[in-house]
């Protein structure tokens, strides 16, 4: 079970002090978009441009790693300026998490992963070995009946993690901004 939880759990993405992280020797940040960085299907918003520009002049590379269709990946990624994009990644498979530090030119210890999602991101970004960062959905319970089902599943996953993390601690707590 310890592969589906988050190497940490933040209320939202914007919140993290990635500056404090490249300084640690991260390099690469591989993003989920929907509920990760805009609502489910939404465009590139003012906030989303000012993060990617900031991590940009941070020094880090950026990618997008998303099981949907290339159109909606593709124009986001235009929108916020990430160095690339990966469509149709089949999370959670390995293959795209791995493709995604290849075109980044990092390796899974220099490499991050942010997503909403346990049973696609988290999994699949712990199962390669790189640290995942999970934050809450930007806009709950308006997706698809799908994902809305594995929110309950996720739930549970998500109360083993709150008492594991209240006995042992957290795995590796994310610098947040002051």
């Amino acid at each position: 079970m310890k592969s589906l939880f988050p190497r940490a759990y933040v209320d939202s993405i914007f919140d993290v002090d990635f500056e404090k992280l490249y300084s640690e020797g991260y390099r690469g940040i591989i993003f989920d978009v929907d509920n990760t960085l805009v609502p489910h299907g939404a465009h590139g918003d003012k906030r989303a441009i000012e993060f990617f520009d900031y991590l940009k002049r941070t020094g880090f590379k950026t990618l997008l790693l998303s099981n949907n269709g290339e159109p909606r990946v593709k124009s986001f990624k235009e929108e916020v300026g990430a160095t690339g994009y990966i469509y149709k990644a089949n999370k959670p498979a390995r293959t795209g998490y791995m493709e995604a530090m290849k075109r980044l030119g990092t390796e899974s210890g220099t490499t991050l992963f942010c997503g909403d999602q346990i049973f696609t991101d988290i999994w699949g970004a712990n199962r390669s070995g790189i640290r995942s960062i999970m934050t809450k959905p930007v806009l709950k319970w308006k997706e698809e009946p799908q994902i809305i089902l594995k929110r309950f599943a996720e739930a549970l996953v998500l109360f083993v993690y709150g008492i594991k993390k209240g006995i042992w601690g957290e795995d590796a707590p994310v610098p947040l901004k002051k």
